[in-house]
Formats: C-alpha cells, structure tokens, sequence
C-alpha cells in the first residue's frame, strides 16, 4: 500500500533519539513512547506538525500527571501499569478515603498500588467488557468488597456487575458528580465517566490520544457520533484513556487540534487516503481507522 511505503520512509527520516526526547514520558518506572515506527509515521503525516504536539505537551507540562496528580482540591488520580500496554487508574477521595480505579485489566498491580498507601478500594468502573479492561474485577471485588459499576448494555458481559448505569445517569463519588455517557463505537456497551467537577474523564477505547479504539463492535457512524458527544465538553477537560502507548493524559483541545478521527472534514486527511470530497465524516472516519487497521 502506498500510504504505508510514504509513512514508513517519513519515519525512517526521524531520528531516534529525536522521537525520544519529543514523544517521551515517564510515568513512575515505565517509559511511555509512541514506540512503533509506523504508527508514529502515520500520525505524524495525518496529524498537524509534530512542532504542535511539541508545544502542546510543554503547556500541559505532561510529565506532572503520569503518576499522581491532582483532579481537584480533594481528588487524586493514580496511573498504574498493567499488563503490556494497558492503564488502569485509581482515584482516590482525600477526604473521605474513597477509591475507584478504572478499567483494572488485571488484579495484582492494584493491590500493590493499593497496599503501598494502605487504601481499600470502595468502587470499581468498567469502561466496557473487553478482558483487558476487567480482567481484575473478580479478584478485586472479592478481596476489598468493591461495587462494580458498568453499562446497563453490558451488564451480562462485565464479571462481578453490582450497578448498571446509562447515557445520562449522574453517579456520585465521594460527593462529586460523575455523568455518564454512552459511548458506542469500539464496542457496542462502551461507557465514558466525565468528572465533572475537576473537569476529567476516561474515555476507556473510545477516545485514545490521537486515535480512537477500534471499531469490533460498533459502526463509522457510532464512532463518529461518541467522539462528538465527547468533544462537546469544554477544552481543557482532561482525557485518560486505557493505553501507554498513547500520550497520557490529554486534553479535547489538544485532541481537537491534532487526533485525525477529529478532523475527518480536513481536505489533506481526504487527499492523503483519496477519500472522496462527497464522503461523510463518518465514511471518512471508517477510512482513516482501516487505514490504520492495516499497519
């Protein structure tokens, strides 16, 4: 495929170690790069000048968040490791003491994290059903005694479900407003959580850092539709999403600027993959994610 010849050399023209010292993060141990060559090429060439990224992860100052940083005044929020390229993440209410972690794909690295500090864990969110977004919800449950929290779509498919919640619903933790929003694309059940109060959210697969999930359950037009319902929160909300081999955190106005299945009305994007001028955003979002599907 020709697209594919054009990002491998765009790749091949950047240096090493000038992809590290610009891509680069480090949360507690672990390195978090864009570490495949032609996934790097393939943004850089449909996404806006690396020199935006750069400056916009200098704004961010990234590196303050990917261990643990503050959401609000009583809210805090934990990175944690899992498996080989996943995040889970443990929010933690100062002033009560009560602790939520997303999406924990495996067990044993959020009891560690959890017994470091010496916390319970009182909740445990499901973004969707997919094994490594749950994996550690049994254990989990069993050990600390957690709620499980997931879509009423999903419930039959999310191990250890206790409450099931929708589009819309408003959930609180600790005291803080969470909205839930269907998210549908990557799986058929998927659901965000918007914090709306420090202005935070976990897009789970829906929303990746210049990206979006794939699409195993769901359609261009769903896909297109959740990443419209989630831009439509204000610029500097926070996004975490579910893999370290996307830049963590984020935020909409970074993603707006740069995330091609953002901009899927942008003439370069159409005339780089010869999508056509009459095709739909969602027809142009279905070519740019097989696009991608194919590297």
């Amino acid at each position: 495929m020709q697209m594919i010849k054009r990002a491998s050399s765009a790749m091949a023209s950047i240096p090493c170690s000038r992809v590290r010292s610009e891509l680069c993060l480090r949360p507690g141990m672990r390195q978090l790069c864009l570490r495949k060559g032609l996934v790097f090429g393939f943004l850089h060439l449909l996404s806006t000048p690396l020199k935006t990224l750069r400056g916009a992860s200098r704004s961010l100052r990234v590196t303050q968040f990917c261990n643990v940083s503050s959401m609000s005044s009583s809210l805090q929020i934990e990175l944690v490791p899992c498996l080989r390229d996943n995040y889970a993440y443990l929010i933690h209410d100062m002033d009560t003491g009560t602790v939520g972690v997303v999406d924990p794909s495996e067990a044993v690295p959020v009891i560690d994290a959890l017994s470091r500090k010496n916390r319970n864990l009182t909740y445990i969110l499901n973004t969707h059903h997919h094994h490594d977004h749950i994996g550690g919800n049994e254990e989990l449950k069993a050990r600390y005694g957690a709620k499980v929290i997931g879509s009423g779509v999903d419930k039959d498919r999310i191990p250890g479900i206790d409450m099931v919640l929708n589009d819309g619903d408003k959930w609180m933790f600790a005291g803080h407003e969470v909205l839930v929003m269907d998210t549908p694309g990557h799986t058929r059940g998927h659901i965000s959580f918007y914090f709306s109060g420090p202005g935070s959210m976990f897009t789970g697969d829906t929303l990746l850092s210049l990206s979006c999930g794939r699409l195993f359950e769901g359609t261009p037009e769903q896909m297109l539709a959740s990443l419209r319902k989630i831009i439509s929160l204000p610029d500097d909300t926070k996004i975490y999403c579910g893999h370290e081999y996307t830049l963590i955190p984020t935020t909409l106005k970074m993603e707006k600027a740069c995330n091609p299945f953002l901009r899927t009305s942008s003439i370069e994007i159409r005339q780089y993959l010869d999508i056509p001028t009459t095709a739909s955003d969602a027809e142009a979002l279905g070519a740019i994610r097989r696009a991608k599907d194919s590297f």
